[in-house]
């Protein structure tokens, strides 16, 4: 009986906690929870490896690049074989109905994307700091998180 008696009470304690207080008002506490709950812009983390030897697997993720930069934080990460595309001596790359690599990239560091290169992947290519095109930067990793406060995707080409 008093096992009976204890639940009956368990059961009532629990149901009056979860009831909203009669003083306050439920479609202000949902206007609330929705003007603090505006999500933060996403940035798009893109990784290119590839260079004139792969024109197609470079200037599709440029391409992509420019058209997500309009309305998402974006980063350019260059590595391995495509720093060499970076430099002020670097030809010019062109594929089938895409733009060309130096026009993409003129157009993503007027929109202030960020274009970083490899440190090492440099110096194993050959090149120094100096020799970047302007607008490129050599990539530090603090850069790679503190371009957008939303979610990071990532794209690896």
């Amino acid at each position: 009986m008093k096992t009976i008696g204890l639940l009956i009470i368990a059961g009532l304690v629990t149901i009056s906690c979860n009831q909203n207080p009669k003083n306050i008002d439920d479609s202000k506490q949902e206007n609330s929870v929705a003007v603090n709950s505006v999500p933060d812009r996403d940035g798009v983390f893109i990784h290119i490896t590839e260079s004139y030897n792969d024109p197609h697997r470079v200037l599709m993720p440029m391409k992509m690049a420019t058209m997500m930069a309009k309305d998402q934080d974006v980063i350019i990460y260059l590595d391995i074989h495509a720093v060499e595309l970076l430099v002020k001596s670097a030809k010019d790359m062109q594929f089938a109905d895409f733009e060309s690599f130096q026009t993409y990239l003129k157009q993503l560091i007027d929109m202030k994307v960020g274009i970083y290169a490899c440190p090492t992947c440099l110096k194993v290519a050959g090149f120094n700091p100096e020799d970047l095109l302007e607008g490129v930067q050599v990539a530090q990793k603090d850069k790679f998180f503190g371009f957008t406060k939303g979610r990071i995707i990532t794209l690896d080409y």
